[in-house]
């Protein structure tokens, strides 16, 4: 049982760190943790997996340069139009979205009723 609740512990942790940092960005975002952090699954070469959705321009190594990025994060950043585009492709992405996001923030109300279009 200590293994388990260490793992809890550890998970909640990063979840409350992954927040605080969505919170203090500036402007309108919807963020979601996913991946093996979100799924519990986690081990410890696992990076933490942020989906940040917002009214980005440019391409998508450029908009990482606005993020204070905390080590050992990923941050995959996508503006509305891209997001679109996953659901409509039924991405992995938004399949992982769907079944194990934790929410961090959700200014865009994207996350409540998210569906796959068929």
């Amino acid at each position: 049982m200590e293994i388990i609740e260490k793992r809890r512990r550890i998970r909640e942790e990063v979840i409350k760190e992954a927040k605080e940092w969505a919170l203090k960005l500036k402007g309108k975002y919807s963020v979601a943790m996913i991946g093996s952090y979100a799924r519990g699954d986690f081990n410890r070469w696992s990076d933490v997996d942020l989906v940040v959705i917002s009214d980005f321009k440019g391409n998508p190594l450029e908009r990482l340069k606005n993020f204070d990025l905390l080590p050992g994060y990923e941050i995959i950043a996508l503006n509305f139009e891209e997001f679109e585009r996953l659901k409509k492709r039924k991405d992995p992405i938004i399949k992982e979205i769907m079944d194990y996001k934790v929410i961090l923030r959700d200014d865009c109300q994207l996350f409540d009723h998210i569906e796959l279009n068929v």
